[in-house]
């Protein structure tokens, strides 16, 4: 019974996102390791960006000073 638990500030992940992230690793989990997806766990927990932190600053402090996880897309 695989359980996969995924972290991320809470900066406006969708329903429709958070499900696609559920389907996605309980295929990869399937693919993978043959496990049954219908045993299968997969937890979304969304973490205040006051209570995440890195390189010793709060992502709330972070965002205040531009730096964000978005992929650059040029």
């Amino acid at each position: 019974m695989p359980y996969v638990k995924i972290e991320v500030t809470r900066e406006g992940v969708t329903r429709t996102q958070k499900q696609q992230l559920i389907a996605g690793v309980t295929t990869l989990i399937t693919d993978i390791l043959g496990k049954d997806p219908n045993l299968t766990h997969i937890v979304i927990q969304e973490i205040e960006l006051d209570d995440w932190g890195f390189a010793g600053e709060q992502v709330s402090v972070l965002r205040e000073k531009g730096i964000t996880a978005q992929k650059n897309n040029s």
